[in-house]
């Protein structure tokens, strides 16, 4: 099983590229983000991989942070999302995007890749709310390391979305006001998420 990859990066497309380990070239998929990310043709590289083998195909799938690879393992976990549509929703959100997105119930990041869906794109999110704790970029907790109660997160976000924000942003923003320290009174989140979006 190959997990990670160190060589030069010998050419790319749209979604793969290939990389000259010791004289041997080994064709990997990538999201845009992880291609966007590599040297320029001729430099060294690293990849974490992915490997997939299958009856009728011997995928390499690369990714430039271990964080991006768990990503994708993570969303093939919902039915009906395979490899393909997996790099497609990497390459239109980057792991912190989607961390809040799902967790923030906004199903309109996932919904920009292509081959998902609205039917898709809202069991994707459903199906990993509860997943995403351990890829939160901003831990909602109090001081003194209690987690908040999700009602009192909920009710902030949805006031701030109806306000006009986007859930992913709304939920951010009162993500960073409790990692700063702030109560979880209701009013209190709408007040200094309203405070952090204006900045």
């Amino acid at each position: 099983m190959i997990a990670k990859l160190r060589g030069v990066l010998d050419s790319y497309g749209e979604d793969w590229c290939i990389i000259d380990v010791g004289g041997v070239g080994y064709h990997v998929f990538c999201s845009s983000k992880t291609l966007n990310n590599l040297n320029t043709v001729g430099q060294e590289v690293t990849l974490h991989i992915e490997t997939h083998i299958r009856e009728d195909h011997f995928h390499l799938y690369g990714f430039s942070t271990e964080l991006e690879r768990d990503w994708f393992r993570l969303v093939q976990t919902v039915q009906g999302v395979g490899a393909k549509v997996a790099l497609a929703i990497l390459s239109v959100a980057g792991p912190d995007e989607l961390s809040n997105s799902i967790a923030a119930q906004d199903k309109t990041v996932v919904g920009q890749a292509a081959g998902v869906g609205p039917k898709l794109a809202t069991r994707i999110v459903n199906e990993l709310k509860d997943k995403v704790a351990k890829f939160a970029v901003l831990p909602i907790k109090s001081a003194g390391g209690i987690p908040h109660k999700q009602t009192a997160i909920s009710d902030a976000v949805s006031a701030l979305s109806n306000l006009g924000y986007k859930q992913a942003e709304a939920y951010r923003a009162v993500s960073k006001v409790l990692s700063d320290g702030a109560d979880d009174d209701v009013q209190t989140l709408i007040r200094l998420g309203l405070k952090e979006l204006s900045k």
